[in-house]
């Protein structure tokens, strides 16, 4: 068996097959194409020629591919499809941005917005690496000051002087009791009662920074003047509370589920709503690397189509 292959396709001869396929006429790719009908018969011919086969039956009143030249015709829509959309991938195509952005966020923050950060930024830059660290409010700003880290979230009650923030959005939060506290079930319960409950506390609420909810509610009812629970991280706090060691403050919107299966209870105490303020702190523009240049641009860009996230 011969098992010879055709040398030196040429690529121009397949395209004019194809066209003659697709348009199921010669007369139609001539006109697709810009040439003359002769010229598209003459390359149909050479194509036939070089493949040694045919691939059209071809009369004045019918038009119909051969087996193999139907078969060529599919691996040629398959090529030229293909070419197809390695030009579009590369039209109006940039620079590709390379590098990392890393950012250090408090823990369990929800927030849609932050979704949509990150989705718009690996959408315009997909070579870019993203590494995500945990650490409470005052971590964070300490570690941006010190050099240490260049972009952290955070929670503040107001921006600092000396540090470049920007409020991206409130964070609302509720005082909660577990499915074990006395109190759990009722939908009012006094100031007074409360002071004298005891408190699960985020650890850096009572260092005295400000940068938690915690320490703004302290000072505003004199509520956790003695406390049951501590830690830095907001599950924990969580699962004391729930366990009825105390009652504690947590964002609502990751205590909806809770509430929904009965592990939590939302207390009123005041008719304004407890939050914080949501910030992305960053080093000054002049430290930072274009990939975090970029991420900050981003950030800003949402806010101004989305002002009502404030």
């Amino acid at each position: 068996m011969d098992t010879s292959q055709p040398a030196d396709l040429n690529w121009n001869l397949l395209r004019v097959f194809y066209m003659i396929a697709r348009e199921k006429s010669i007369t139609k790719a001539a006109k697709r194409l810009g040439l003359s009908q002769p010229s598209v018969s003459n390359a149909l011919q050479k194509l036939e020629t070089q493949l040694d086969c045919q691939l059209v039956f071809r009369d004045s009143r019918h038009f119909e591919l051969t087996v193999r030249g139907d078969k060529i015709f599919q691996e040629c829509r398959d090529i030229f499809h293909s070419a197809e959309r390695i030009s579009y991938l590369v039209q109006n195509a940039e620079e590709e941005e390379r590098g990392q952005v890393r950012y250090l966020i408090i823990s369990n923050l929800v927030s849609p917005m932050l979704d949509e950060l990150l989705r718009l930024y690996h959408q315009r830059y997909p070579s870019v690496a993203f590494q995500s660290e945990v650490h409470n409010s005052q971590a964070i700003v300490r570690a941006v000051q010190q050099g240490r880290a260049n972009i952290g979230f955070c929670l503040m009650s107001k921006p600092l002087l000396n540090l470049p923030c920007i409020r991206l959005f409130r964070e609302e939060f509720h005082v909660f009791c577990g499915a074990e506290h006395p109190l759990f079930g009722q939908d009012s319960v006094s100031l007074r009662d409360l002071q004298r409950e005891p408190f699960i506390s985020f650890a850096c609420a009572t260092e005295g920074m400000g940068l938690e909810p915690m320490s703004v509610l302290r000072e505003d009812t004199r509520l956790g003047s003695r406390t049951n629970g501590l830690s830095t991280n907001m599950e924990e706090v969580r699962r004391m509370i729930v366990a009825g060691m105390g009652i504690g403050i947590l964002p609502l919107m990751t205590a909806q589920d809770d509430i929904r299966r009965g592990d939590l209870w939302p207390l009123k105490i005041t008719d304004q709503p407890i939050g914080a303020d949501v910030f992305l702190v960053h080093a000054p523009t002049e430290k930072l690397s274009p990939s975090e240049r970029k991420f900050i641009d981003v950030a800003q860009e949402l806010l101004a189509l989305h002002p009502d996230t404030l």
